[in-house]
């Protein structure tokens, strides 16, 4: 369904396509240009195509999807025209979030109960880190190269409740070598394991499947921080087996500012107190202190909303799905491959990020021998226009490059170029 069809079966109607044709923007122009069909011996014009989608102004390089990712012009356009109609009609839009749940859910192959809307990955960590009620002494395993979007809402347990926290080196040579260091802090008061999907420093892609299953086992909460991993990599909720799982929109998935999601399974819904309570929390309730919780994990929003930000983080999902998300995953990966082996033999060059396939993500780390990362970074953005990362968590002193698909192969041979540049001037 195109994006006019779906804001017509959310309601907005009429109103919003005339809306859309006053306005003389982009929003029909966009729908013109799309999809360009995908032709395996012409495969550039399809991703020229959908870099097309993506206002960013020239001359600059935008390498930085893993801190804040733009959004296409469909999502731009859904965002603004939404917030117009309500606006105009004078409305909250709070019919929009049950639709919406179902395509995004949909997306993250989950169940529209298990599925509720966030600010961001960081919100969806707190309710998680605040709501199972951990008590003094029970232990939480996190990587020392979590964000603080994932580790401060378990630090903050730790001051407030005793909570203690345990942190594991990830290791970016093996997936086998993450588990095992995961096992040897097991104890038994292990009560959560928390990773990030796929982690910012050095784009490792942590064993997730593997990690759920040692977790069950052992009947310990496995959370995901998926700020990294979500529009970035395919994958199916259910079928990784977490318990849940949080991430930002503003990212990979190319939505809008302050959206994101939590997904809770099903089975573990009742499990994760709610931090805050306010209308759309409880359908049922009086003063005498009766109080039932919305079904699903959509008890965790609450109040009146931000609904054109729901209705464009759907349409981001839409748009990629319209892409292909494994297409997405393929193009990524030879852009970092492409990378690889153009940094791979020059002098100094040390590459931070995993080897191997089955670790390696859309980000790249590098440092460069005798050059400190705050000094390449100014001189990739200010010399070349290259928007990069510098890497400063766990004294790493490097820069990370993050390719998606607005990113072309001319992208990545001025980057390799700039980087060459450098070591030998």
């Amino acid at each position: 369904m195109d994006r006019l069809e779906f804001l017509r079966r959310m309601g907005c109607g009429a109103g919003l396509m005339v809306a859309t044709r006053g306005t003389g923007q982009s929003t029909e122009l966009a729908r013109a240009a799309w999809p360009v069909a995908y032709r395996a011996d012409e495969p550039e014009a399809f991703w020229h195509a959908v870099r097309d989608q993506y206002a960013i102004y020239p001359p600059l390089i935008y390498l930085n999807s893993g801190g804040l990712g733009p959004s296409p012009r469909p999502v731009l356009d859904i965002l603004e025209l939404t917030a117009r109609q309500l606006q105009h009609r004078i409305e909250t839009g709070h019919f929009f979030f049950e639709q919406a749940r179902g395509i995004v859910a949909e997306f993250f192959g989950a169940s529209i109960e298990e599925i509720c809307f966030a600010r961001n990955a960081t919100e969806g960590n707190s309710i998680i880190a605040a709501g199972l009620g951990l008590r003094a002494g029970d232990e939480v395993i996190l990587e020392t190269h979590a964000h603080p979007g994932g580790s401060l809402p378990w630090l903050n347990q730790a001051r407030q409740a005793g909570v203690v926290v345990r942190a594991f080196t990830p290791d970016a040579n093996s997936a086998a070598g993450n588990l095992e260091r995961i096992a040897a802090l097991v104890g038994p008061r292990t009560r959560v394991v928390q990773v990030s999907h796929v982690t910012a420093p050095t784009g490792i892609v942590m064993p997730v499947r593997e990690i759920a299953t040692l977790c069950r086992a052992k009947s310990i909460w496995f959370h995901i921080d998926g700020a990294q991993s979500a529009g970035m990599i395919p994958f199916k909720l259910q079928e990784i087996g977490c318990d849940s799982y949080a991430a930002s929109g503003h990212k990979w998935l190319g939505g809008p500012r302050e959206s994101g999601l939590l997904f809770i399974r099903q089975d573990q819904i009742d499990r994760v107190a709610p931090l805050h309570l306010g209308a759309y929390s409880s359908g049922d309730f009086d003063l005498s202190g009766h109080l039932t919780f919305t079904q699903g994990v959509r008890r965790h929003e609450y109040g009146t909303r931000n609904a054109a930000t729901v209705v464009a983080l759907a349409e981001a999902t839409r748009f990629q799905s319209q892409i292909g998300r494994e297409r997405l995953a393929v193009r990524n990966a030879s852009l970092i491959s492409r990378l690889v082996d153009g940094l791979r033999d020059l002098p100094r060059v040390t590459i931070l990020s995993p080897e191997a396939a089955e670790q390696r993500s859309a980000m790249l780390t590098f440092r460069i021998d005798g050059i400190p990362g705050a000094n390449v970074f100014h001189r990739l953005m200010d010399a070349h226009r290259l928007r990069c990362r510098p890497v400063n968590e766990e004294k790493l002193d490097a820069v990370r490059v993050s390719f998606h698909i607005f990113n072309t192969v001319a992208d990545c041979d001025r980057l390799i170029a700039a980087v060459r540049q450098i070591v030998q001037p």
